[in-house]
């Protein structure tokens, strides 16, 4: 996990890479490489190097990524980003058993819409989303609202569901929860939502002068999906 042994997470990785037949294109954001706590190596660190693979970038085009427009073209590929016109995984996992290939846009909600609408590739692939309540374990990251997963966590979910193995699910997400135990052990706070911080009345930071953002707050303190 190229971590300090005194904090290292290879006890709580899989001995061996998980089998699994569906592969993972991450579409990372650059900003993500300089982050400290990213939960991108610990994914990649649980799954055979063929299917994880990390493309790091803002922009693709076919010229320059022409095995992933191929990928992108293939009608067995998923793309997972929420919206109105995503289908829930668990239906399409059940009508589709083949092998599949999954995108996975990875940055901040801003970094990942900026990608996903300004790469007309990613419209091609069927776009699916999680229909899930369950709370996000990354508590050292602030998210935007309750139920916002990070990555790694999107992903663990996602294959679970693909590969039809809920352990799978709970291999994943091992290295994440001795991630933020050792952050929290030493001096690391728990960071709650946004959409928590603002409901309660905890929010200590200016509220933004632009309309646009500030509009998006209001949602969330309504619980209005955004």
């Amino acid at each position: 996990c190229s971590r300090p042994q005194k904090v290292c997470l290879c006890p709580f990785l899989p001995i061996h890479p998980l089998k699994v037949s569906t592969c993972l294109y991450i579409i990372q954001h650059p900003a993500e490489e300089s982050r400290v706590l990213r939960t991108v190596p610990l994914l990649a660190a649980c799954l055979p190097p063929d299917k994880c693979k990390i493309l790091v970038g803002r922009r693709f085009s076919e010229d320059r990524y022409p095995e992933l427009a191929t990928v992108c073209r293939n009608p067995n590929t998923l793309i997972l980003y929420p919206g109105a016109e995503a289908a829930n995984l668990e239906e399409v996992a059940v009508m589709s058993p083949s092998p599949s290939v999954m995108i996975i846009i990875d940055g901040t909600w801003s970094q990942a819409k900026d990608i996903f609408y300004k790469n007309s590739l990613f419209r091609l692939p069927k776009q699916v989303q999680l229909k899930t309540n369950h709370s996000s374990q990354y508590v050292i990251r602030t998210q935007p609202t309750n139920t916002c997963l990070s990555t790694l966590e999107c992903a663990a979910v996602a294959l679970a569901i693909m590969e039809k193995n809920k352990s799978i699910q709970e291999t994943i997400l091992h290295p994440l929860q001795a991630l933020c135990a050792f952050q929290l052990q030493h001096g690391a706070q728990i960071h709650h939502s946004k959409e928590h911080l603002l409901k309660n009345g905890l929010y200590d930071k200016p509220m933004p002068k632009n309309k646009r953002k500030l509009r998006r707050m209001e949602l969330l303190v309504n619980n209005v999906k955004i």
